[in-house]
C-alpha cells in the first residue's frame, strides 16, 4: 500500500522544544531541571487520556519536580521561539504527499508551534481539538480523517517514545526519531528508529 500522507509529532520529532523548556527553567535558577520537567510533562501526558488544559498539565510538572508556579507562564511567553531541528526542513520540503502534525498541546499553542517550522503543514490535530493527549487514539483517528487517509496509508514520525508506541497501536508505518538516545520500549515491533531526519525518506 503506497503512503498517501506523512503525520509528525510536532514539539519532539520537528522542533527543539527541549531547548525551550531548559532555558526557562534556567531564567528562575534552576538550569538543572528543564529536561527533567519536559520528561514529566510527557509522562503526565502519556496516561493523561482526556483532554485537561495544557498548561495545567504543565504546571503540574513542574510542581512535581519542585520548579516555581512561574514556569508555565514563562514557558507560554517563549513559546514562539521554538526552532526546528536542523535537518526539518530539508526532510519537509523533500515530500510530494501532503504533510501533518499531532500535538499534544492545545488549539492556540499547536498552531503557534506549527507556524514555528517554517514550512506549511496541510492538517494541524491537537489534542484540545482530538479531546484527547497522545496515545490516546482520539489524535490519531482525527489526522486520519482529516487527511482522508487510512492509519496504513499514513507513515507517522514520532518524537517520543510514548507517541511512537501510539502510533504502533494505531496501525501507522511509524519511524521514532530518537532524538535523545531514550531506552526502546516494548511495543516497537515493526517501527524504524533513527536519530534524525537527515537521510531520511517516508
Amino acid at each position: 500500500m503506497p503512503v498517501r500522507a506523512v503525520c509528525f509529532d510536532l514539539l519532539s520529532a520537528l522542533l527543539d522544544s527541549w531547548s525551550v523548556w531548559d532555558r526557562v527553567a534556567w531564567r528562575p535558577g534552576f538550569p538543572e531541571l528543564g529536561r527533567a520537567w519536559r520528561r514529566q510533562y510527557l509522562a503526565l501526558t502519556s496516561t493523561a487520556g482526556a483532554y485537561r488544559p495544557y498548561l495545567e498539565l504543565v504546571a503540574e510538572a513542574a510542581g512535581a519536580i519542585g520548579l516555581p508556579p512561574s514556569a508555565p507562564g514563562r514557558l507560554e511567553q517563549a513559546w514562539d521561539t521554538l526552532r526546528p531541528w536542523p535537518d526539518v526542513r530539508a526532510a519537509l520540503s523533500s515530500l510530494s504527499v501532503p504533510r501533518a502534525v499531532i500535538t499534544n498541546c492545545s488549539r492556540e499553542l499547536g498552531r503557534r508551534a506549527a507556524a514555528c517550522v517554517g514550512v506549511p503543514f496541510d492538517v494541524v490535530v491537537t489534542a484540545e481539538e482530538a479531546g484527547a493527549y497522545k496515545p490516546d487514539p482520539a489524535p490519531y483517528r482525527l489526522a486520519c480523517e482529516r487527511l482522508g487517509c487510512a492509519p496504513g496509508e499514513v507513515a507517522f514520525v514520532a518524537g517520543s517514545r510514548f507517541d511512537a508506541v501510539g502510533a504502533v497501536a494505531h496501525g501507522f508505518r511509524v519511524t521514532w526519531v530518537n532524538r535523545l538516545a531514550d531506552p526502546v520500549p516494548d511495543g516497537l515491533d515493526g517501527a524504524e528508529i533513527i536519530p534524525s531526519l537527515s537521510g531520511w525518506s517516508a
